[in-house]
C-alpha cells in the first residue's frame, strides 16, 4: 500500500507531501524492520522507540511514524499518538480483517482462558473454523504459535486476523487484557461479542487502584459499537454475580446478556453438585432447562461454562450442541490439571495467581477433600506487592499445610516476596521454602492417602524467571518428579 493511501485513514488535519514509498509492513520493533517497513516509534516502559529511528532505517524502513520530528533520511510523519495512530494503520494495511470474521473478545481476573478454550470447542465442534488468541498460545485453525502477552500489540493483533481472514477462519476467540484495554492494543478490532467473567484484585501494580482497573475493563464494553444493525448484532455477556456487573452494563450500548448462579440472570445454573471428578448443575435460560454434566471440577467452572454457554447461544449455536461439546471437555492446560504418577494422593495444578482464584481453587478442594489440604503457593516478582500477605491469608485459612515458595521473583529477592507474604499470616502455622522444586518434593514426602495437594500459581508455564534468566521449570513435571523419587 502506498504512503498516502495509509495516511488517508488517520483523517489528519494537515497533509503530508512528502514521499509517497510502497509500504510492505508496518513494524514497531526497529530489528523486525525489513526494506519498505513503515517503523512506528512506541514509547514503553522501559526504551523509547524514537531512539531506534535510525536503526530502523538503517534495516531498510522507508518512512517513520513518531511524535516528535527527526532527522532522517526518510519520511518522518509525526502524530500526536502513535500508539493510537498504529492500531489505525494496522487495520486499514490488513484490510479490516475483523470485519470478516466473528470476534469474541473476553475479559476479567480470571477464567478468560478456559472460557476461550470452551468457545472453540463449541464452535469447532459446529464445523466452524476457528481462531483463538490468549495467555497459552495463538491458534489460527490447526496452527498454533507461541504468545509473549494475553493481548498483543495492535500490529501483531492485525496481522493474526488478517491470516485467520485469509485462512477462512469463521470465529475468533480472544482474551482481552485489562492492559491490552488501557493502551489501546484493540482499537480498531470489530468485536461481535464482548464477554466479562470477574473483576477481583490484580494488576494494582500498572493500574494503581481497583476503580482505575475497572474503568480499564469497562472500556470494552463502552466501545462495543452504538449502532444496532440487523446483519450484526453486538452483544455482551455479563457476570450478574460480580459487583462490577452494573456499571458495565451501563457502560455498554450492546444487547446485554446475564449469567449467572446466585443472582437472578438470563443464563442460570441451579442445583449445582461438586465432586472430585466432575460437576453437575442445571441449565436454565429462556425456555431452556437442561442437566449438564461436567468433567471439569468447581463452582468456578460452572462460571466458565455460563460464561461461554451465554456467548455460543447469541451465537446462534444451538443449547444441545453447547452441552454436547462442554460435557465432552477433560480440562484446560494448568487449570485445576490433576498429575497422576501412581500416588494414592491427588496433586492438582492450577494457574490461580490471584487472591479471588486462590480461593475459589481452594474451596472447590474443600468441597470433596477427606484429609489435608496442602497448597504450595508464592507471587510474583515485580507485580502488584499489596496482594501478597492476602495470598497468604487465603493459604492459612483454606489449607491445612500452606508452603509458601518462589514463583517467578524476577528481579525481586525471593526472600523479600516470601518476607511480604509473612507479613499478612503473624502467628498462623505455615512453611517456608524458597526453591520451588524442593516445597513440591517436602509436600510430596508428607501427603498421604486422601490428602490433596495444590500447586498454585503457574499452571501452564514451563519456565522460572529468575533474574535475568529464564529457567525451564514446569510444576506438572516437578511433581511427577517428586512423586517418583518418594515412591
Amino acid at each position: 500500500m502506498k504512503l498516502h493511501k495509509l495516511l488517508s485513514y488517520l483523517h489528519s488535519l494537515s497533509v503530508f507531501e512528502g514521499d509517497n514509498p510502497t509500504i510492505t509492513s508496518i513494524e514497531n520493533d526497529h530489528r523486525k524492520v525489513r526494506t519498505g517497513s513503515l517503523f512506528v516509534c512506541i514509547k514503553g516502559y522501559t526504551v523509547d522507540g524514537h531512539d531506534y529511528a535510525q536503526s530502523a532505517v538503517e534495516n531498510g524502513a522507508a518512512a517513520i511514524l513518531s511524535e516528535k520530528p527527526l532527522p532522517l533520511d526518510v519520511p518522518v510523519i509525526a502524530v500526536r499518538d502513535t500508539q493510537r495512530a498504529m492500531s489505525v494503520l494496522a487495520d486499514a494495511f490488513y484490510e479490516h480483517p475483523t470485519q470478516k470474521i466473528r470476534l469474541i473478545g473476553i475479559t476479567g481476573t480470571n477464567g478468560k482462558t478456559t472460557t476461550s478454550h470452551l468457545l472453540e470447542k463449541i464452535f469447532h465442534d459446529d464445523k466452524q473454523k476457528t481462531g483463538l488468541i490468549g495467555t497459552m498460545y495463538t491458534k489460527v485453525g490447526s496452527k498454533v504459535y507461541n504468545t509473549k502477552n494475553t493481548t498483543p500489540d495492535s500490529v501483531t493483533l492485525q496481522q493474526t486476523f488478517h491470516e485467520m481472514a485469509e485462512s477462512s477462519v469463521d470465529t475468533a476467540i480472544m482474551e482481552v487484557s485489562s492492559h491490552a484495554l488501557e493502551l489501546g492494543r484493540v482499537h480498531g478490532c470489530d468485536f461481535d461479542i464482548a464477554v466479562f467473567t470477574n473483576l477481583t484484585q490484580d494488576h494494582l501494580d500498572f493500574h494503581g487502584t481497583m476503580e482505575n482497573y475497572k474503568h480499564a475493563k469497562s472500556l470494552f464494553f463502552s466501545q462495543l459499537g452504538n449502532a444496532y444493525l440487523e446483519n450484526r448484532p453486538k452483544f455482551a455477556v455479563i457476570n450478574a454475580d460480580d459487583d462490577a456487573a452494573l456499571d458495565f452494563i451501563k457502560a455498554t450500548p450492546a444487547h446485554v446478556i446475564t449469567y449467572g448462579i446466585d443472582q437472578k440472570a438470563d443464563i442460570m445454573a441451579k442445583n449445582i453438585s461438586i465432586t472430585s471428578k466432575g460437576t453437575s448443575f442445571t441449565l436454565e435460560a429462556p425456555g431452556i432447562s437442561r442437566e449438564v454434566h461436567l468433567q471439569l471440577v468447581g463452582k468456578f467452572s460452572v462460571y466458565n461454562v455460563l460464561a461461554a454457554a451465554g456467548a455460543a447461544l447469541y451465537a446462534g449455536i444451538s443449547p444441545g450442541s453447547i452441552i454436547s461439546s462442554i460435557e465432552e471437555i477433560k480440562g484446560v492446560s494448568g487449570r485445576f490439571e490433576l498429575v497422576q504418577a501412581g500416588q494414592e494422593y491427588l496433586v492438582i495444578v492450577d494457574y490461580a495467581h490471584t487472591p479471588d482464584s486462590l480461593e475459589n481453587v481452594l474451596k472447590t478442594i474443600l468441597e470433596f477433600a477427606k484429609k489435608k489440604v496442602y497448597v504450595i503457593v508464592g507471587c510474583g516478582g515485580d507485580r502488584d506487592k499489596t496482594k501478597r500477605p492476602i495470598m497468604a491469608q487465603i493459604a492459612c485459612r483454606l489449607a491445612t499445610d500452606p508452603i509458601f515458595t518462589s514463583d517467578n521473583p524476577r528481579s525481586e529477592d525471593p526472600l523479600q516476596i516470601l518476607r511480604d507474604m509473612e507479613a499478612g499470616v503473624k502467628g498462623e502455622k505455615y512453611t517456608i521454602i524458597a526453591d520451588r522444586q524442593s516445597a513440591i518434593d517436602f509436600a510430596v514426602s508428607k501427603a498421604a492417602e486422601g490428602d490433596v495437594i495444590l500447586i498454585a500459581g503457574k499452571g501452564h508455564e514451563t519456565y522460572q524467571l529468575i533474574g535475568n534468566q529464564v529457567l525451564d521449570f514446569d510444576d506438572r513435571e516437578a511433581a511427577k518428579k517428586a512423586i517418583l523419587k518418594a515412591n
